[in-house]
């Protein structure tokens, strides 16, 4: 089974990290991993340039959100950073509408958080870790099932906060993602037909060069 790897990894370990190799274990990690997975080293170029900011060509980049409602009422928020916002803008627009999408306001559904795990060392005190995540600048601190921190903060604080808290607890971060987080309660779709058409929209999404996020 080929493995794909999202060249977001790759950004979010550069910006966390980073962006030489040599310096950067968990970049060099990603890039092996993506070599591996059969990724040309041309895209993995182009995501260690976007966590730089700028394109393969070297020209900046733009950050633009596309806010999205599917059948029946499935809202969806887009991260897109492009050299180019309009082009980008308007085939994604073209997109979801093949996919029976409406572009529309969604965006106020959702709070946008920055989510960083931190590797667990296993013994100690939680109520500790969280003490001290919190005067680190977290908003909220959770404890996955293998022990690992998880750290909710602000996307704009997000790289300080886990590069502070990875000192204090000398562990190291193994990912760090930007998310839209619902307000409101969770639904589940049990529409089938529903389900497969937001799943293929969404993997469409994913094969967009442009999209950083969903």
């Amino acid at each position: 089974m080929k493995v794909t790897i999202p060249t977001q990894s790759l950004m979010e370990s550069e910006i966390v990290y980073g962006p030489d190799p040599n310096l950067n274990s968990q970049l060099a990690t990603w890039i092996a991993a993506a070599k591996k997975a059969g990724m040309p080293k041309a895209n993995i170029d182009v995501a260690i340039a976007r966590g730089q900011g700028k394109s393969s060509s070297g020209a900046g980049l733009e950050n633009v959100t596309l806010e999205v409602m599917m059948p029946p009422a499935v809202a969806i928020v887009v991260d897109v950073e492009t050299d180019n916002k309009q082009r980008a803008l308007q085939q994604l627009r073209s997109l979801t509408k093949k996919h029976n999408g409406t572009v529309t306001p969604t965006a106020f559904l959702f709070t946008r958080w920055a989510r960083t795990t931190l590797k667990g060392k296993g013994g100690e005190d939680f109520d500790e870790v969280m003490m001290q995540a919190l005067d680190a600048g977290a908003e909220d601190v959770e404890q996955d099932e293998n022990g690992d921190v998880i750290l909710w903060t602000q996307p704009n604080t997000s790289h300080q906060v886990a590069q502070e808290l990875s000192k204090v607890l000398s562990t190291e971060i193994l990912d760090s993602e930007i998310i839209w987080s619902p307000t409101g309660d969770k639904v589940k779709l049990d529409d089938a037909e529903a389900t497969t058409a937001i799943g293929n929209y969404l993997a469409a999404l994913q094969e967009y060069p442009d999209v950083q996020g969903v």
